[in-house]
């Protein structure tokens, strides 16, 4: 089997550093091998043609034809070697160069010596040692070169094959191969450098798209990429979640016909460059285009928010001071309501009161009551603890919540039913939040939600990677016009309710990256729906 194409291999056993990869590598020692059949086969064929070369096998032809014919039957086993990777690759490389210095040599003496000119095709073993191995292994097969053919040129004059011998030639060919292995060596080590810096900016090209990726996907803003025919060609988690879509639409007229034609309108008129989409469940969205151009196309960006966040972000930073000033106005009210409902207290006491002045007390005591209700709550809104989140496990939580709530307010534990469809969907959130917000829920759903009627029901339920509880009661639906209202400070359509407790449950709740929202059921019953964050989908809020 073929190696790892992104290991990196050093041929070299003598050589510290220097790497060439794998499938390169690979590569380089099939081209040579190419060059060696070609070359064997042309010995061959020459050999045996009528109009070969007078110098191919002119001193020894019988050398000649062995070592020819030996050296295709070498290269045709390396071919094999190589293609089936029987050995490693400097094995491979280090022995297609070895026989090449050996084989070539005994041809060359067999047509002639060193004036024959076939010495020279030396060179180019020794410039592929150097791409192949390099290191001082290149150099290494410069010198045995060097030294076969001067050893050969030896032999010739002492057994006087030739009629001349030039040692001058070999010193020449000799150096020759010097300079060719070490340039070839500092070509191949440019060429690693080079390769190495390109797969360096590719690692680091394809994580800064993983990372991009990435935070786009986990943005809380919808961002959706579309070409001029409005095809959308991706969009993140937050854009789905947003537009209530389960899978990626086709165009832009898949989400809204009102957003494919404001998206129109943008491209003819610039200044026109955001719209708001009224959604099936009274959200609203705010839609805003910017141009995206590259070098072949054009793309444009639709940026997606949820305006109810964007108005509770004003609203919020509204309210700052003023939470502040009402803390301090309620720790400045608390004494003299104490002093009024001792006051109160007392005087009801007095038995000489007639049964209108007892029942004055009572209003006294009652309003007093409500008024201190009023101050706690405002005062756990003005010391509001950070939030400490963690995972848990939503069924197993809220079984253990209802028991307790149960206990506590001595409700019957039949009015509540839980229903929920896995066992393992968590949340990530401050649990004494959640204990918090649940129970203004209940405590709503007990006092609004008709019991007679049926039972306040609770499921729990996987949202577009949103893991949500939903508190569904039998009472009034509420009106379109209190809708909008529903989560402002001090509204209440209750004579004796502070219209604090479901604006505390949203700001908890945004508190733990959750979202708390009001709608009515296909059967026209009231639901509030907490969308927690999922434990295993973390959201990067930007």
């Amino acid at each position: 089997m073929p190696p790892n194409t992104s290991e990196t291999i050093f041929p070299c056993p003598f050589s510290k550093g220097y790497g060439i990869p794998a499938k390169q590598a690979w590569q380089l020692l099939k081209v040579f091998l190419g060059y060696r059949l070609i070359l064997a086969g042309l010995f061959v064929v020459l050999f045996y043609s009528d109009t070969r070369s007078s110098l191919l096998g002119s001193y020894d032809s019988e050398l000649f034809i062995y070592c020819s014919e030996g050296y295709l039957v070498l290269s045709i086993l390396s071919a094999i070697s190589i293609f089936w990777r029987l050995t490693s690759y400097a094995t491979q490389a280090q022995l297609l160069i070895f026989t090449d210095i050996l084989i070539l040599t005994l041809i060359m003496h067999a047509s002639g010596g060193i004036n024959s000119g076939i010495g020279t095709l030396l060179a180019v073993s020794i410039a592929a040692g150097g791409l192949l191995i390099g290191g001082r292994c290149a150099m290494f097969f410069a010198a045995l070169a060097s030294l076969s053919v001067l050893a050969e040129q030896v032999f010739a004059d002492y057994s006087h094959s030739f009629d001349s011998n030039s040692y001058v030639n070999a010193g020449m060919l000799g150096a020759s191969f010097f300079t060719i292995a070490l340039l070839s060596y500092i070509l191949a080590k440019r060429s690693e450098q080079i390769f190495q810096l390109a797969d360096q900016q590719q690692q680091t090209i394809t994580k800064l798209e993983d990372l991009n990726k990435y935070i786009i996907q986990h943005l809380q803003s919808g961002i959706i990429i579309a070409n001029k025919q409005q095809a959308i060609q991706m969009a993140n988690e937050a854009a789905l979640k947003l537009a209530n879509l389960t899978t990626l639409p086709v165009s832009l007229g898949d989400i809204s016909e009102y957003l494919s034609l404001g998206f129109q309108v943008w491209l003819t008129d610039s200044e026109q460059n955001f719209v708001l989409l009224q959604l099936p469940d009274q959200s609203e969205i705010h839609c805003r285009f910017i141009p995206l151009p590259t070098g072949h196309e054009v793309f444009y960006m639709i940026i997606l928010e949820d305006i109810a966040l964007y108005n509770q972000h004003v609203q919020q930073s509204k309210l700052v001071s003023l939470g502040r000033l009402t803390a301090s106005i309620a720790h400045e009210i608390r004494n003299p309501l104490g002093a009024i409902s001792h006051a109160g207290q007392l005087l009801s006491e007095n038995p000489l009161l007639s049964v209108q002045d007892k029942r004055l007390t009572e209003i006294i005591q009652n309003h007093s009551v409500r008024v201190n209700h009023i101050i706690e709550d405002i005062l756990q809104l003005s010391r509001r603890t950070d939030s400490r989140r963690e995972k848990i496990y939503l069924q197993s939580w809220l079984d253990n919540y209802l028991r307790n709530f149960c206990l506590e307010n001595s409700v019957n534990a039949e009015i509540f039913r839980l229903s929920c469809p896995t066992e393992s969907l968590g949340a990530f959130i401050d649990p004494g939040h959640l204990k918090q917000i649940m129970d203004n829920l209940c405590r709503n759903a007990l006092k609004y939600g008709k019991t007679e009627v049926g039972q306040i029901y609770f499921r729990l339920s996987e949202l577009q990677q949103s893991s949500c509880i939903e508190v569904i009661d039998n009472g009034e639906v509420i009106s379109r016009e209190h809708q909008g209202h529903l989560f402002e400070p001090f509204f209440t359509t209750s004579v004796s309710g502070t219209g604090l407790g479901l604006y505390i449950s949203k700001e908890l709740a945004e508190l733990n990256q959750a979202k708390l929202s009001y709608y009515f059921t296909d059967d026209n019953h009231n639901c509030f729906r907490l969308c927690l964050m999922n434990a295993e989908q973390p959201l990067i809020d930007l």
